[in-house]
């Protein structure tokens, strides 16, 4: 998935993933896109957008409750990614978990 998520009207939720990678790749990209398409198919995802360059990546998903969002901290799959994550693939992360009160769109 590229490109700008189109989501419905707010509210909703946004989880913002911020991230510093290791050296190598490691199986990282393969998982990634794994993890989005897992993602993708869970109750209550409303889409995600997501930018990487050498020193930052960022990744916010969209959903359309807090409980679609635990549900995916608690997917199994996910949970090995999460695992891998922590001692492989990232020197550090934050996550925030925020409600989208409002939005706008421009599109050319």
């Amino acid at each position: 998935m590229t490109g700008i998520a189109k989501t419905p009207e707010p509210p909703y939720y946004a989880v913002i993933f911020a991230s510093q990678r290791t050296e190598g790749d490691s199986g990282y990209g393969i998982m990634a896109d794994k993890m989005v398409a897992l993602a993708a198919q869970q109750k209550g995802f409303l889409g995600v957008e997501s930018a990487r360059d050498e020193q930052l990546g960022i990744t916010v998903s969209y959903w359309e409750s807090l409980e679609a969002i635990k549900a995916w901290k608690e997917n199994s799959a996910h949970g090995v990614a999460q695992d891998k994550g922590k001692t492989e693939w990232y020197k550090n992360f934050s996550l925030r978990v925020c409600r989208v009160e409002r939005h706008s769109f421009f599109e050319m």
